[in-house]
């Protein structure tokens, strides 16, 4: 496979006669992200390990440190010390949230009732994501945001207020980063915050809020958050990403000489939807050494070659497994009969178009995908060999990265972008894929 990185020579990777290895994602993005902006409110000081080497959650440390933060960090150890729920100070220039979605989103909730004046922007792929879906029940709280198109857009303008309302509020699209943004400002609130969620999403937030001290009351997709006068800075081990482990899941089960390996893999179970995937299409994968590490489920994933068949994905799993979602698109070209995957319109606002990406993509490739409304319908197909854009979208360089190798190559523009959550992917795959001597 070859692998076109613009400014940079292109990277060979030969077809592999067989994929065998043992690998360890970085930690899991979410959890650090959270770790971080958390324990930024806390009171004392926290210390993080395994958190990810991404540039998403460096945008989420450099936003930190611009607010007053003290944060070291030394390779994956990251050390917090709060500054307090209302201890940030107005930063003296613009917040940059580089591609990091997650970042901007949180940071709105958390500085929506800090009393801090900041204005959040990130690269021309962030200012093109819509962010109506948190300031619109922020602004219900009592939050002075505005931004591109009313606030539809970014950069956003977060003005200072005197105290946020507390509010109940119902999302029609079920989306985590939503979910946490309202639960950040609903610390700031002067009443109890109600979020209702239409479907289960995953609930990093709930769990760690909860061991800083926080009150949150749940009661089936409906979390209620009281306001607190502080909380108490907490150390995490942050596990494996279960996101970056799902790409070698994928590889593992549809190369026909395969067994892979994943090391110390978060499993929290608002994350895992993609494991019910495999198994409904037959997958040959095995939890190992299952175990508890700082409040959430771990254990080492094994896959090997499997004997797929097709399978529906719908709207209940969909929010389960929203980054591994396209994956399914390429274990559909294998699977015997048709795959379909539908309520899952939410990747057309990821960072990039991912439902237009993947059907594009993987056809180029001599995949046979026909893109709906809110998902795909799958054909199995012999992949060729060709070139693909990303788009500059990591997860999608690293689906193409799997067709290129399960088919016959691929030349990917935008290659580079993987950095943004797994910067040591390009060496992982090739270490997984050389032939054996």
């Amino acid at each position: 496979m070859t692998v076109s990185t613009p400014g940079s020579a292109a990277r060979a990777l030969s077809p592999a006669r067989a994929v065998r290895g043992i690998v360890r994602v970085p930690g899991d993005k979410s959890i650090s992200h959270r770790a971080a902006l958390f324990n930024a409110l806390g009171d004392g000081q926290a210390s993080i390990t395994n958190f990810s080497p991404g540039a998403d959650c460096a945008s989420t440390l450099n936003c930190l440190r611009d607010l007053g933060v003290d944060i070291e960090r030394n390779g994956d150890r990251v050390s917090v010390r709060g500054s307090c729920l209302r201890g940030l100070r107005e930063p003296s220039d613009v917040l940059d949230c580089g591609n990091s979605g997650t970042s901007m989103r949180l940071l709105s909730g958390a500085l929506a009732g800090s009393g801090v004046f900041a204005v959040l922007s990130g690269d021309g792929s962030l200012r093109r994501r819509p962010m109506a879906r948190v300031v619109e029940p922020l602004r219900q709280a009592g939050a002075r945001i505005d931004g591109r198109e009313g606030g539809r857009l970014p950069p956003l303008v977060i003005f200072p207020v005197a105290r946020l309302r507390g509010i109940e509020h119902r999302p029609r699209v079920a989306s985590a980063q939503v979910k946490s943004a309202l639960l950040l400002a609903a610390l700031f609130a002067e009443a109890d915050t109600t979020v209702v969620e239409p479907a289960l999403t995953r609930d990093h937030t709930e769990r760690l809020l909860r061991a800083m001290g926080a009150e949150l009351e749940i009661s089936e997709l409906a979390i209620t958050l009281r306001p607190v006068e502080r909380l108490r800075c907490v150390d995490v081990e942050v596990p494996g990403d279960f996101s970056s482990a799902a790409f070698w899941l994928t590889l593992g089960v549809l190369h026909p000489a395969a067994e892979i390996r994943i090391q110390n893999v978060g499993l929290n179970p608002t994350r895992t939807g993609f494991l019910t995937i495999l198994q409904r299409m037959g997958a040959n994968v095995e939890l190992q050494s299952e175990r508890d590490v700082a409040g959430e489920p771990v254990a080492d994933l094994v896959a090997w070659s499997s004997k797929l068949r097709a399978t529906t994905v719908g709207a209940d799993l969909v929010p389960l497994a929203i980054d591994e979602i396209p994956l399914v698109a390429l274990l559909g070209l294998f699977a015997d009969g048709e795959t379909v995957v539908s309520g899952a319109g939410e990747l057309g606002a990821k960072e990039s178009d991912r439902l237009a990406v993947v059907a594009e993509g993987l056809s180029a490739l001599g995949g046979q995908v026909e893109a709906t409304a809110d998902g795909w319908r799958i054909t199995p197909s012999h992949l060729e060999g060709g070139r693909v854009d990303s788009a500059n979208d990591h997860r999608m360089a690293m689906l193409f990265a799997l067709a290129g190798v399960l088919g016959k190559g691929a030349e990917i523009a935008g290659a580079e972008s993987v950095s943004i959550s797994y910067p040591s992917f390009w060496a992982d795959l090739e270490r997984l894929t050389t032939p054996d001597s």
